[in-house]
């Protein structure tokens, strides 16, 4: 596969990324500048994590209007394959290409730490080689990483099957006290109805190699790259 990796200024995951595709994953990565609006013919584009302008105004907000996301979002409603990571999710949801917004933790502080997720779905190529229920151990950076939708979009999200990750305990558990942020249903990521752009706060590049002791993040990588049909 051919990933495309943008960056905004601001971005600050951005090589994390590119070496888990590269240097882990053995993927073709090329860096793909906010300017641009090129995509260079990859097969799916990410969207990395960090504080994009400084996330003025809201975050993800000002890179929602950045030159090359009017392609990324063309190639998404053309069925092509877009990942948003922390940052990434906000500029998704700021975009219009996924549903609901992220809003300031309800402890109003920056949080970073492990935190434990588990994927509820396995109906597409991001979680399909996933263990439903099993609790995943992976880093979350952020301040506004509380997802919020109405209760008519929660409703669809569910019956449709794109919830993809919720926050758990270490036992996969889904309980109010494993929810870091106040996310509403401990939701932790999300993908479309046609279920080729995903959404989430933790970083899995964060947890890929074995040389930090946490590869849990791998997995997702794996189904995305095993799983991609054009």
């Amino acid at each position: 596969m051919k990933f495309g990796v943008v960056i905004f200024p601001g971005s600050n995951c951005d090589h994390d990324m590119i070496y888990v595709l590269r240097n882990i994953e053995k993927q073709e990565v090329v860096p793909l500048w906010h300017k641009d609006t090129d995509l260079q013919g990859c097969d799916a584009i990410v969207l990395p994590g960090g504080f994009s302008y400084g996330d003025y105004l809201r975050s993800g907000a000002i890179a929602s209007l950045s030159p090359i996301m009017a392609s990324v979002i063309d190639f998404a409603k053309k069925g092509g394959y877009v990942l948003g990571v922390c940052n990434g999710f906000q500029i998704l949801c700021e975009s219009g290409l996924l549903e609901g917004t992220l809003l300031h933790n309800t402890n109003q502080k920056f949080i970073c730490h492990n935190q434990f997720i588990t994927a509820q779905t396995n109906s597409n190529i991001f979680t399909k080689e996933a263990t439903i229920g099993k609790a995943l151990n992976i880093p979350i950076a952020h301040g506004e990483g509380r997802f919020f939708a109405y209760d008519d979009v929660i409703k669809k999200l569910n019956d449709n099957e794109q919830i993809l990750f919720r926050y758990c305990d270490e036992k996969g558990s889904i309980k109010e006290d494993s929810n870091p942020n106040g996310s509403i249903d401990n939701i932790a990521g999300i993908t479309n109805k046609t279920k080729n752009v995903f959404g989430m706060m933790p970083h899995p590049e964060r947890c890929s190699d074995i040389e930090l002791g946490n590869t849990d993040g791998k997995i997702l990588f794996d189904s995305f790259i095993k799983n991609f049909k054009k």
